[in-house]
């Protein structure tokens, strides 16, 4: 690269670097844009090919990128920040679903023994569903649909997109939304009823 290409190089990232900072809605849509796939394709051996994860791992690190911009002198330097952002989001990732499979299995483990007499698994099992169900009615109707379209229906991201008309990067971005929701939703009913 000779000189005024590396300076005009330098040029951009400072000035693309300097407007997310400043919160510059048209700049995140350039960043968006040159380093989506890019972070993608980094995280995904991150995250051991599953791309789910590396999904919602790329959708997190922009969000950090949204809050904690801040003007770089080289793309080199910012790429560097990008996959620090990156890295943590997986690894920040991982450990929520370690903690909430946790914590399911911990309510689990101490439903069985405080089950009403004559309550037998299938029971259990079935209002455990049934509180699933009311969490899903809580949700818009559009994220319902979205969430019974992945999850019940097993149907691809790409196929939803295309299904309800929307990006692919729309249809992940309300299903993260959807899921904190219901987990949140369940764990406060199961936690409601742990009192009594």
């Amino acid at each position: 690269m000779d000189k005024s290409a590396a300076n005009a190089d330098r040029d951009g990232i400072c000035d693309l670097t300097r407007r997310l900072a400043a919160g510059d809605e048209e700049a995140f849509r350039i960043f968006h844009a040159a380093y989506f796939d890019r972070l993608l394709r980094y995280v995904f051996v991150i995250a051991r090919g599953d791309e789910e994860a590396a999904r919602e791992a790329v959708q997190e690190t922009m969000t950090r990128v949204v809050r904690y911009a801040r003007p770089f002198d080289s793309a080199e330097a910012f790429w560097s920040w990008l996959t620090v952002l990156a890295r943590s989001a997986v690894v920040d990732r991982g450990r929520r679903s370690q903690r909430y499979w946790r914590l399911i299995r911990n309510y689990a483990l101490w439903w069985k023994p405080h089950q009403n007499e004559g309550r037998d698994d299938r029971e259990t099992e079935d209002y455990l569903q049934q509180l699933l169900l009311d969490g899903l009615s809580t949700l818009e109707p559009v994220d319902r649909g979205l969430v019974q379209k992945k999850y019940l229906e097993g149907l691809a991201i790409r196929e939803i997109a295309l299904e309800v008309n929307l990006t692919e990067r729309a249809v992940e971005s309300r299903l993260l939304r959807a899921r904190r929701q219901l987990r949140e939703m369940l764990l406060k009913r199961l936690n409601d009823e742990t009192r009594f």
